[in-house]
């Protein structure tokens, strides 16, 4: 049973990422605001315990969640490259912001934002299922949050912006290479209609910084960059764990942590009551009941683990691959958060990896992401129970919700991809299992599935007509498998009743033309490298519209060239 708290997981989600608005002429009158007249309310450092340092010397940092630290990255006449009318419009600031002389240096923490409080966060996390005690915002630190014109709390942070006392052995910096694929994969996830951080603006430094990008021992220098992440808030999974791993002195903070969180972030559940009726079976025993009206944290647990379970069938549906699902890299908003070497799938490979490092095991690959956000979750409430704000059987039942919430909201998306009125599990598993033996193209194939039409007579010969251009080079006896599915698929749409142009319609709104694909970002960080900055911008527009046909951006839709398979385009590591 999967009943969602009040309001439901998905009018949540929506307000957390800022989804599209429907626009009304108040909100289109709104006032526009100067950077100066931001209306900052700093609630994380206000609210919670603080580190006593303020250098930032690389160190363990007890008993805090957060350090007080100032952007330190050397700048050299920094450049705008690119920015996000959408997210500054959730900002309420004025565009013509982005004209001010000295934003570059205001973006790249040169000059500190009037009113803004900068910090870095305390974190720990699992990386490849090992505990890495703590990691922490080594180059990411956060200039203050705001209210806006909604009274929605936003936070923004800079990335690459100098070192934290989280840095460890790194340089708290970042490159232009690995800032232009965050920005605009932020951008786009948010046009897919996918929970995310959002970007609102990328300035490069003016100064290189070293990369080895294939730790091979042969570092090369990389333009330096910062990009101005934006979300309500950036709290993982770690944040929480690094508090219960570290024993009696900090399980009180673990407390103080999700007390602030439930506050902020999920209000709806401080107004639960018993007259919500919230309890359930587990299943295990008549009388094995969970009641979330009882303990607020149980119910925020179950709805941290069906958001996370919604936004991986997403990432599922549109064929994304994370790369480096590690438990820090896990929003406790449910947001797709910290974009690595993240890869949508060309030909679809249930066991595809955009990450070297993941190679070996491939624990972070497109098909296990699913059993990833589980064991994720499951860690996540291992925290909580540490800290003895749920028990053993409530820990259980999240992980039981998160099962059958990402298997209802998986079934959905494919349903809808296909053009169905119903799933139809043999039908889909067939076609996933045919496009994984050819190798097909999945954002390609899926958009050209509309084409086919269940309505009108066509020869067997005929029948694959419509997918052409998705199923390359396929033999005789692969033709008659394909030629067989789409008969079974015709049958299964005659059924609905729904006519090809509405079905055609209906799908296009799921499917989208374009997806940024690996290759797409490299071309553009290609031209980026050598001052030119149209391509990301030109980039940026396409990805802001993908379910839209653009006529004249259809090379954006097509598929990798060969030089796109080379280390580096199709296959990254971590090093940014």
């Amino acid at each position: 049973m999967s009943t969602e708290l009040p309001p439901t997981t998905a009018t949540a989600a929506a307000t957390v990422t800022g989804g599209p608005d429907n626009q009304t002429p108040t909100e289109n009158s709104r006032v526009k605001l100067k950077l100066e007249d931001i209306n900052w309310d700093h609630s994380f450092v206000r609210e919670l315990p603080g580190d006593p340092l303020t250098d930032i010397t690389s160190r363990e940092v007890l008993h805090a969640c957060y350090s007080r630290v100032s952007p330190s990255a050397e700048v050299e006449n920094p450049q705008l490259v690119v920015w996000s009318e959408s997210v500054a419009d959730i900002l309420d600031l004025d565009p013509k912001e982005f004209e001010r002389p000295d934003f570059p240096y205001l973006f790249s923490g040169a000059s500190p934002l009037e009113g803004g409080l900068s910090y870095a966060q305390c974190y720990g996390g699992h990386q490849f299922g090992v505990w890495a005690d703590q990691l922490g915002d080594g180059r990411a630190i956060t200039l203050g949050e705001l209210i806006n014109s909604k009274s929605q709390r936003w936070e923004l942070q800079l990335k690459g912006a100098g070192k934290t006392p989280y840095s460890r052995f790194a340089d708290g910096l970042a490159v232009l290479r690995s800032s232009i694929r965050e920005f605009l994969c932020s951008e786009a996830m948010h046009s897919l209609g996918i929970p995310t951080t959002r970007a609102l603006c990328l300035v490069t430094t003016g100064k290189l910084v070293s990369r080895d990008m294939f730790y091979d021992g042969n570092p090369k220098d990389e333009p330096g960059a910062i990009v101005c992440r934006v979300a309500q808030s950036f709290l993982r999974f770690g944040s929480f764990q690094i508090h219960a791993k570290r024993g009696k002195e900090d399980l009180e903070i673990v407390k103080t942590l999700a007390d602030y969180t439930i506050k902020y972030h999920f209000p709806h559940i401080e107004s639960m009551n018993k007259s919500d009726s919230l309890s359930f079976s587990t299943g295990e025993g008549n009388n094995d009941v969970v009641d979330l009206t009882s303990n607020k944290y149980a119910a925020w647990l179950v709805e941290v683990a069906e958001r996370t379970a919604s936004l991986i069938a997403k990432w599922q549906g549109v064929g994304f691959t994370h790369g480096v699902l590690n438990t820090d890299n896990m929003s406790v908003l449910g947001l797709t958060i910290d974009y690595g070497p993240f890869g949508f799938l060309d030909a679809f490979d249930p066991s595809f990896t955009p990450n070297t490092t993941d190679l070996p095991g491939r624990r972070y690959c497109f098909a296990e992401q699913p059993d990833i956000g589980s064991w994720n979750i499951g860690q996540f409430g291992l925290a909580l129970s540490t800290a003895q704000l749920i028990n053993k059987k409530e820990l259980n039942y999240a992980l039981e919700r998160y099962g059958s919430k990402f298997m209802d909201e998986y079934q959905a998306i494919m349903t809808k991809k296909v053009g169905l009125s119903r799933y139809n599990k043999e039908l889909i598993g067939e076609l996933l299992n045919n496009m994984a033996v050819d190798k097909v193209d999945y954002t390609n194939f899926f958009r050209l599935l509309s084409n086919i039409k269940a309505d009108s007579d066509v020869l067997d010969k005929d029948l694959l007509v419509p997918l052409k251009a998705a199923l390359l080079d396929i033999g005789r006896e692969r033709k008659e498998a394909w030629t067989n599915w789409v008969k079974r698929y015709r049958a299964e749409l005659s059924s609905s009743g729904v006519s090809d142009e509405d079905r055609k319609v209906s799908m296009n709104s799921v499917n989208p033309k374009y997806v940024l694909r690996n290759y797409l970002c490299q071309s553009a960080i290609d031209m980026a490298e050598q001052g030119d900055f149209e391509e990301v911008r030109r980039l940026l527009k396409v990805m802001e519209k993908p379910f839209d046909d653009q006529p004249g951006m259809e090379r954006y839709a097509r598929l990798p060239p060969a030089w796109a398979y080379r280390p580096g385009v199709c296959m990254l590591s971590c090093s940014s």
